[in-house]
């Protein structure tokens, strides 16, 4: 009895020793790892999820993230099927897989197969080892259990797919699916997902686009064996089996790399990065981008802004025609760079005239000859249409009319309400706004512009652009009241579109910068504001290069490409007018400020001078003096000496008839009481 009792003593004290010594050695091990400090690759998502492009990690390899909500189902049967039939009820360790492991190698005295668990795999995967050994075993199922007391299936499973090597620089099931199908893994065919499963037990010989034939056996090994557990009908086998082998890999998404660029440096913290673009929309109108920038012309880029109007999220940001093309600087953004906005600030300068009720869409207003001091607008084509309606004018974008009502509104106060609205309106060192800024003269960005047509279709509130999902947006600002925004919309929905395009699809409105420097066409429905740049990027001329023929079909293929039925424009809201010119109310039936010129500007003597000294003509009678006029509300009238004697022609010229020498007073006054007085002397 002693003798049993000291035998039971001595084994619980060897176990006592070994299971210390076990503790001791995996204490020695340190804290499993979990995976919590691999080094992944920064991914940028649309607004769905979906990869709008990644960038590999420091040492060059392609490593996303993956969990099981990223992968198709069938893969997971597939993986299960061939590498670790009981992963859902064991611990870490199967001891029926170790046990036929070790059978295995006792009868044919080599490793057969190794009875790793898709936990122990993960071990080794956060722990890599040189060598196959007993101890180097032993460690990885210290590690498996101890994996699966810290994580959940789920978890465990994540980290597998995103650490399971698949040849070269390609790591988890994403890299790899994106490299070798071009797609995520959500969708893959069986083909697919049973050459994904085979991949990882030996990546580098396997690689399909180096040795696509042991890829392909690979394959079809793996669907061989779940053919015999029955997990999957063979005709669908057979199918799978047919299926080609990819024999290159494909380049790794960019859409809107641009916006990602700027997120990723913005964070780099952070390593998933979320924006509001739809993936689909940016993929569909970077390829239209490409397509006619080509067309084109050699260093034309195209640029191509998306909003919703609602929220004014980004749904889609082309900044350059190809983000790889050197030669049209491809790396620059083009909805961010100041150019010249042509003739596409018109809509918020009748809108001032609306808000001011000085006019109404219907109101007639006259297109010819002006000067404003040493300004002289000129239309584009050089030819005038006498008398028309602001509709017209608008729709027909001319010149004259849109800078006599900016002369009248002033060009302060639209500089000061598009700032307030959140545009950035820059000019040149040292000028001051001038009534040029109505016709380009100034600079403006992409950005800007769709913005502040978004706040037209918005009922004239302007919403800061947004493009990180998730992102607190700013208070709302006004631009316009909400008739001035209906009644602008109104106009440019029946502006004539491009050739071959709908009518009355878009409210749109084009531009051409000076020199034809930049094309512009920005336009909007009642679901989104989209805006175009055409030119290049250095800022050289492109003769040609017009607004309605460059950019215009651009933006109305870009909307049709968006694949979203047209939505209408909102509501009239209390306050609009409809009707014709003649049934309006008599201060909007006819902008009067430009009966003979420029009503913000004083009436002033160009000739002759005050001071100026004058020879008499021989025989004692003076010639007829010329008298040259500017500025001014009409009707003007002319008097010499305080004597009434006419009134200026269309060239603002009059010939008054002194009396003989002497001084004499010559003063001009206009409809609203401003004067102006030379004195000049005949002798």
């Amino acid at each position: 009895m002693r003798r049993i009792k000291r035998i039971v003593a001595a084994l619980a004290g060897a176990v006592a020793l070994v299971t210390a010594a076990c503790a001791g050695w995996v204490y020695s091990l340190g804290p499993a790892p979990l995976g919590k400090d691999v080094e992944l690759s920064h991914v940028v998502l649309d607004r769905e999820g979906r990869l709008l492009r990644a960038y590999a990690t420091k040492d060059g390899r392609w490593h996303l993230p993956a969990g099981v909500e990223n992968v198709d189902p069938r893969f997971l049967k597939l993986l299960y099927a061939y590498e670790d039939k009981r992963f859902l009820g064991h611990h870490g360790v199967d001891p029926l897989a170790m046990a036929r492991a070790a059978w295995q190698l006792g009868s044919a005295h080599r490793i057969i197969s190794g009875g790793s668990t898709l936990t122990m795999q993960v071990a080794r995967l956060l722990e890599p080892r040189e060598h196959r050994t007993f101890t180097a075993k032993l460690r990885q199922v210290t590690r498996a259990l101890q994996l699966e007391y810290a994580l959940t299936k789920p978890e465990i499973l994540s980290l597998y797919l995103t650490l399971a090597p698949y040849g070269g620089n390609l790591e988890g099931i994403r890299a790899a699916s994106l490299a070798y199908f071009g797609k995520e893994p959500r969708r893959l065919t069986l083909g697919e997902a049973a050459l994904l499963v085979a991949l990882p037990q030996s990546p580098e010989s396997r690689r399909p686009d180096r040795h696509s034939a042991r890829a392909q056996a690979a394959r079809d090994r793996v669907l061989d064996r779940v053919t015999q557990a029955g997990a999957v009908p063979r005709d669908e086998i057979a199918r799978a089996k047919a299926e080609i082998v990819p024999h290159e890999r494909r380049p790794m998404p960019v859409f809107a790399p641009h916006s990602a660029d700027r997120i990723a440096v913005a964070e780099p913290d952070r390593r998933i990065h979320r924006l509001t673009i739809d993936q689909p929309l940016q993929a569909k109108l970077q390829i239209l981008a490409k397509e006619r920038a080509e067309a084109l012309g050699p260093n034309i880029s195209v640029a191509i802004l998306a909003v919703d109007n609602e929220t004014g999220e980004v749904r889609a940001r082309v900044a350059s025609s190809d983000y790889f093309d050197a030669r049209r600087a491809g790396q620059v953004d083009m909805t961010a760079a100041l150019r010249s906005p042509g003739s596409t600030l018109k809509p918020f300068i009748y809108g001032l005239g609306f808000e001011d009720g000085l006019i109404h869409p219907e109101t007639l207003i006259d297109d010819r000859p002006q000067r404003y001091g040493g300004y002289t607008p000129e239309n584009f084509d050089l030819t005038f249409q006498g008398t028309v309606t602001v509709r017209r004018a608008l729709q027909l974008s001319l010149n004259v009319p849109a800078i006599a009502v900016l002369d009248k509104v002033g060009v302060n106060r639209l500089s000061a309400r598009l700032t307030q609205a959140g545009a950035a309106l820059v000019l040149p060192t040292g000028e001051a706004p001038g009534l040029a800024m109505g016709l380009g003269g100034v600079g403006v960005t992409l950005n800007d512009l769709v913005m502040l047509y978004a706040a037209l279709a918005r009922g004239g509130e302007a919403e800061p652009l947004t493009e990180r999902a998730g992102q607190a947006s700013a208070a709302s600002r006004r631009l316009l009241d909400p008739v001035a925004a209906w009644y602008i919309g109104n106009v440019l929905m029946g502006a004539p579109p491009p050739d071959n395009a709908p009518h009355n699809r878009l409210a749109f409105k084009t531009g051409t910068s000076y020199g034809y420097r930049d094309a512009w066409a920005v336009g909007f429905d009642g679901r989104m504001t989209m805006g175009v740049w055409v030119g290049r990027a250095d800022g050289a001329p492109v003769p040609g290069l017009v607004g309605r023929s460059a950019a215009a079909p651009i933006l109305f293929d870009a909307f049709a490409r968006s694949g979203v039925t047209p939505a209408p424009l909102a509501a009239a809201p209390k306050g609009v007018i409809v009707a014709a010119s003649a049934k309006l109310p008599p201060p909007l039936q006819r902008f009067s400020a430009l009966a003979y010129g420029a009503a913000a500007e004083a009436p002033r003597i160009m000739f002759p001078p005050n001071g100026a000294r004058l020879e008499m003509a021989t025989g004692g009678s003076p010639d007829p003096l010329a008298l040259k006029i500017a500025g001014g509300a009409g009707p003007l009238t002319v008097m010499v000496n305080g004597v009434p004697v006419g009134v200026p022609g269309h060239r603002r010229t009059l010939f008054v008839h002194p009396d003989g020498p002497g001084f004499v007073r010559l003063t001009v006054m206009d409809a609203r009481g401003a004067a102006d007085s030379v004195v000049i002397r005949i002798q």
